[in-house]
């Protein structure tokens, strides 16, 4: 059991630019960042309001629309954003929030999460995840790391299943979102666990879990039940 006797709160997350290997993670600003997101998520709104379904937000007609609701977000302080920029590229390809802060508990989920096409089913999604779950246990000493979804959203089950979240339950009528019920799935890391996860991670970012031409060798899940068994 913890000794919980010396816990003090935790710090917010800080504005650090975090870097990987084919991705680097940026702290959020609207003027630099607004429009080059709009476009890594779609460019156009029918694209960026199906990718963001799931969200409780309305829906967006233009940029500008996005910013502000983005930016209202981050400055009420209920998230916390990270853009995600392809390093081969130099674009950006994604974004998502630290939310739901409790420095107090040291608590913070991780959610927002939208990869734009061209981080889809790359090396970058899993990545991210990596670099930004390594801020909030590394650097900041957190103890619990949520991930939360519309218990419908059947794709954000995988990820966070694949990224080595722990399912712990369903919030039934949790919330109304854009007008309908949502049951809530709630998964999570606990710092207990991240050392095991964070091995996992990177031993399935190292090059050689790679072919020449980019192929994985072992999944994620894969290098990490290994190493429940090792």
């Amino acid at each position: 059991m913890q000794d919980l006797t010396k816990f003090s709160p935790r710090a917010r997350p800080q504005p650090v630019v975090a870097e990987g290997a084919s991705v680097i993670v940026e702290p959020y600003d609207g003027e630099r960042h607004a429009v080059e997101l709009w476009e890594g998520l779609g460019g156009a709104a029918d694209a960026i309001n199906d990718l963001l379904k799931y969200f409780p937000n309305g829906q967006f007609a233009e940029p500008s629309d996005f910013r502000a609701w983005l930016d209202a977000e981050n400055a009420s302080g209920s998230y916390v954003t990270r853009v995600f920029r392809a390093k081969e590229t130099g674009r950006l390809v994604g974004m998502a929030s630290y939310m739901r802060l409790d420095e107090k508990n040291g608590v913070i989920e991780v959610g927002a999460v939208a990869h734009g096409p061209a981080m889809q089913r790359s090396t970058m999604a899993t990545e991210v995840h990596y670099l930004m779950a390594r801020h909030i246990f590394d650097d900041l000493g957190y103890r619990r790391y949520e991930w939360k979804l519309n218990n419908e959203n059947e794709k954000s089950h995988a990820s966070a299943r694949r990224l080595g979240f722990t399912y712990e339950g369903v919030f039934r009528n949790h919330m109304v979102a854009k007008g309908r019920n949502r049951d809530t799935a709630w998964y999570a890391m606990i710092d207990s666990e991240w050392p095991a996860r964070k091995a996992a991670f990177e031993a399935f970012l190292a090059p050689e879990n790679f072919t020449a031409d980019g192929r994985q060798i072992r999944t994620l899940a894969e290098i990490r039940e290994a190493g429940a068994h090792g």
